[in-house]
């Protein structure tokens, strides 16, 4: 039995990861559950799973989900600071970081000090962070097991190779909604437009990215840092059917690809069960029904949002917490109607030449980035 704490419940990460743990109630015990601001499921999630935690990340929402749980032997609390408290239950044996954006990095930290297990979905946590997360999970002894599902195919593939240099990974996209489209098309998107994913049903702030592929350009940094790689081992192919989740080429030349049908409940599952592949009902994948399988180089042109990815990868030091920082606000802009799609990389590429570049940064470094980037990027988007 694994005792399970999800930080994000409530998000389409969390709520898979809640199927898998209903059809599996004799391998995992859910230990906390948190959610931003979405109490009322938060609550349905608690009474059905009895954690022996929740936290609400609303601290204006306590009282409502301390009154609805009050009959129940569970632990409500509430703001950033009880999150972070949360991970370091005793009982706990992995912590599913499923929250999105920067705010994930230091409930992370705090899991891997406290010697707990990590199964990632947090990616920027590793786009930030991930010289010092690594280090950290070394000195505590702790693995870190993706969850997207190209990291977790590129994890898959090098089950058993551990003696064979890897030459190069191909990360696969989907190429989003506005794969083939041009500048002028992109002039014009809506929001509507651009969260109608082709493939995965995922996350608001997700989707955006996907259809910037700026998605793709943080999978890339985190894949840097989750397999030991050289900026030059990392390439990106787009693949529109999504049924090849990423490939490993070793220094023969040979190459290993992990497959299956465009559901996160697969990477979900393995990642909570690992090193054990679990039984499970999901739909199984026929050939027939994909009678071919196409790839494409990615238009870095027009898609400017992974060039920048791969910029900030070669530079270093703060600036993956930079592009990413600028990202966050603009893609929330985007949602409010208050900037275009085409305006959100001309922010972000500012953002980048403007915020003072820090060569070795800290944790504290990392805080006051994340912060001045914040600043510039939010008064650059009032200018448009």
């Amino acid at each position: 039995m694994k005792h399970i704490a999800i930080l994000g419940s409530t998000g389409s990460i969390g709520t898979q990861a809640l199927e898998v743990i209903r059809d599996h109630p004799e391998l995992f015990k859910v230990s906390v559950l948190s959610a931003g601001n979405n109490a009322g499921l938060l609550i349905e999630q608690a009474l059905e799973f009895h954690p022996a935690q929740v936290v609400i990340g609303d601290e204006q929402k306590y009282g409502e989900v301390k009154k609805a749980l009050a009959g129940t032997e569970i632990q409500v609390f509430a703001g950033e600071e009880a999150l972070i408290e949360s991970v370091k239950l005793t009982v706990i044996d992995v912590v599913l970081t499923a929250v999105v954006g920067f705010c994930g990095l230091r409930p992370t930290i705090a899991a891997i000090e406290a010697g707990k297990h990590i199964a990632l979905a947090n990616k920027e946590t590793l786009v930030v962070a991930g010289e010092l997360i690594n280090a950290l999970a070394k000195k505590n002894k702790v693995s870190i097991l993706p969850v997207d599902s190209e990291h977790s195919a590129i994890f898959q593939c090098l089950q058993g190779e551990s003696a064979n240099k890897v030459e190069k990974i191909y990360l696969t996209a989907s190429g989003g909604p506005f794969r083939g489209k041009k500048i002028d098309f992109l002039a014009s998107v809506t929001k509507k437009e651009a969260l109608k994913h082709p493939n995965w049903t995922m996350g608001a702030k997700i989707t955006i990215d996907s259809a910037t592929l700026m998605n793709k350009g943080l999978e890339v940094i985190e894949a840097k840092w989750l397999f030991d790689l050289e900026p030059s081992q990392i390439d990106v192919i787009i693949h529109p059917q999504s049924v090849i989740h990423s490939i490993a080429q070793f220094q023969d030349g040979s190459m290993k690809a992990q497959m299956g049908l465009p559901d996160m409940k697969l990477p979900i599952q393995y990642a909570l069960g690992y090193p054990d592949r679990i039984l499970n009902t999901f739909p199984r994948f026929d050939f027939i029904k994909y009678a071919q399988l196409t790839f494409e180089q990615p238009d870095l042109s027009t898609f400017r949002s992974l060039g920048f990815a791969f910029e900030a990868m070669e530079r270093g030091g703060n600036v993956p917490c930079i592009m990413n920082a600028a990202n966050e606000v603009v893609v929330r802009a985007f949602l409010n109607d208050e900037l275009g799609f085409l305006e959100m990389s001309e922010v972000i590429e500012r953002c980048m030449s403007e915020v003072s570049y820090i060569r070795d940064p800290n944790l504290t470094d990392f805080m006051e980035t994340d912060e001045e980037t914040r600043k510039i990027a939010m008064q650059l988007v009032t200018n448009y």
